[in-house]
């Protein structure tokens, strides 16, 4: 294999730093619905792919079969509906909060495999689990204490950590016969689709933001997106899945140190504790699954 172009480790660090910005570029677009936030995400990160697909990937198309676009199809609208989730908790509990819940997304994919794909536990994949739950029951009975709103957005959060594992059992098996830019194209393309017409029928306004709206909106989709994401996935060419996972792992550390610098949000015990139990066990987990789990288990949305 020829050398990366780039180092690749560095890449991951930077593919950290740009998805941790995401809870904190929702928070500053106070008052834009979640669903309009996703949405403008989403849909501006396809307008931006849209030139490249044409000019290199538009043959592929012809490709793709109908299960694959009906895979693709259900795993874009399960997207939709996770930043619809994740995007909505924001608005009522604190981004280490979210964020720390939306990461447990590994164990969810782990018992998605379970039970669809009879992937069998190891006792350190059992243990490990039980350690990062235990973290987020901390968490949201710390955020119980300080209001039962906060307690509402963790649930939130933790159903939003449920969508994407299901986009992820969904996309699996078509990602494996399309390209990463096809996939990707396809998957955004239809998650748009969703939250324009979600947005339409909660009646949400399109229009009238401030230009700082909607350059936080151009923002969400390149940063954590494309700077997020991408150079995960370009990662992954020359390190394993479970070397990005375990990056990506540090997210909610980035994501709360810039939310205590921009948006004057501190920390509680309850959290520090939690949230120090569950990336302890997600470690664990990750390690204990590598050889083991078939589904890649690091996040591509946020």
């Amino acid at each position: 294999m020829r050398l990366p172009p780039f180092n690749p480790y560095m890449a991951v660090v930077i593919g950290v730093i740009a998805v941790s910005t995401s809870a904190v570029l929702v928070k500053l677009a106070e008052n834009a619905p979640a669903a309009i936030i996703a949405n403008y995400r989403l849909l501006i990160a396809v307008l931006l792919m849209t030139p490249i697909m044409i000019w290199k990937y538009r043959h592929e198309f012809r490709l793709i079969t109908k299960k694959d676009w009906l895979l693709s199809s259900l795993a874009g609208i399960f997207l939709a509906f996770h930043f619809i989730l994740w995007f909505e908790s924001l608005n009522y509990t604190s981004v280490a909060s979210s964020v720390v819940l939306v990461t447990l997304q590994p164990i969810f994919a782990f018992l998605g495999t379970y039970l669809f794909f009879q992937e069998r536990f190891t006792a350190g994949a059992i243990i490990s689990m039980i350690i990062a739950l235990l973290g987020s029951v901390i968490i949201s009975w710390g955020d119980f204490q300080i209001s039962g709103m906060a307690l509402f957005g963790d649930i939130l959060a933790f159903i939003g950590a449920i969508a994407i594992t299901v986009y992820f059992l969904f996309g699996q098996n078509a990602r494996r016969r399309l390209s990463l830019m096809t996939y990707t194209y396809v998957v955004y393309g239809v998650s748009s689709i969703t939250l324009v017409l979600y947005n339409i029928v909660l009646q949400n306004p399109f229009f009238g933001y401030s230009a700082d709206h909607w350059l936080i909106f151009l923002a969400l989709a390149i940063f954590p997106t494309f700077f997020g994401h991408t150079l995960f996935n370009w990662a992954l060419k020359w390190l394993s899945t479970s070397t990005i996972s375990m990056a990506i792992v540090f997210e909610p550390i980035g994501a709360s140190v810039l939310a205590y610098f921009i948006l004057g949000e501190k920390i509680t015990w309850s959290q520090w504790l939690g949230g120090t139990i569950v990336i302890f066990g997600l470690f664990l987990f990750i390690m204990s699954t590598t050889k083991k789990s078939n589904v890649t288990i690091h996040k591509k949305s946020q």
